[in-house]
């Protein structure tokens, strides 16, 4: 039987507390509180396409702003999977998907290679839905990227409703994230890297 890719993890500092658990062989189960209503969707959606178990809860300052509750929880969100991959020994590494969400496309290709970057491309006609600004989610992508050590690039080709561009994005990073983790039997346990490290 293979060993379970499973990791938990309490954060807490002055302006968040964060415990989350990651199953990353789950079923898209979650249960997510972090006081931000349309981060807590974009979060099930997220576990939900990527087949993940997620657990979060969060206590932030969003009586301030919401930005240190996003950027926290991608952060956290980044250390689970950097945990519950190990020393990666098996997996793809590479990920990639296009996913249309009705008038958008969105596009992510990553690299759990160990090398934290992010480009991001991402222009929305408006800002807001509601009161969540959705800039906010390459700050959430910033966060997951540095802690994970993932080289994540994230285009929208076209899109015009702020709820549906980010949507697309947090499940096409859901869909590529599963792919780079999935472990290749003919790797046979190696690293997939010529280098003999990531």
């Amino acid at each position: 039987m293979a060993e379970q890719r499973i990791a938990s993890l309490e954060r807490n500092t002055k302006e968040t507390k964060i415990d989350a658990r990651l199953n990353i062989d789950g079923t898209g189960e979650s249960t997510i509180e972090t006081g931000v209503p349309f981060f807590d969707h974009m979060l099930t959606l997220f576990a939900a396409h990527g087949l993940f178990d997620l657990e979060v809860k969060a206590d932030g300052d969003v009586e301030v702003d919401y930005h240190h509750t996003v950027e926290d929880v991608g952060i956290v969100l980044g250390e689970l999977f950097k945990t519950a991959l190990g020393d990666k020994a098996g997996i793809n590494r590479y990920g990639f998907f296009i996913l249309p969400m009705d008038e958008c496309l969105g596009r992510v290709a990553i690299d759990l290679g160990n090398r934290p970057y992010l480009a991001y491309d991402v222009v929305a006609p408006t800002s807001y839905v509601r009161d969540f600004n959705i800039i906010l989610v390459k700050e959430f992508c910033r966060g997951f990227s540095n802690s994970l050590g993932a080289n994540l690039h994230i285009a929208l080709e076209y899109g015009e409703e702020p709820h549906h561009i980010a949507e697309c994005i947090f499940k096409c990073m859901a869909r590529a994230i599963d792919a780079a983790s999935r472990v290749d039997a003919r790797l046979e346990g190696r690293l997939p890297s010529t280098k003999g490290m990531l």
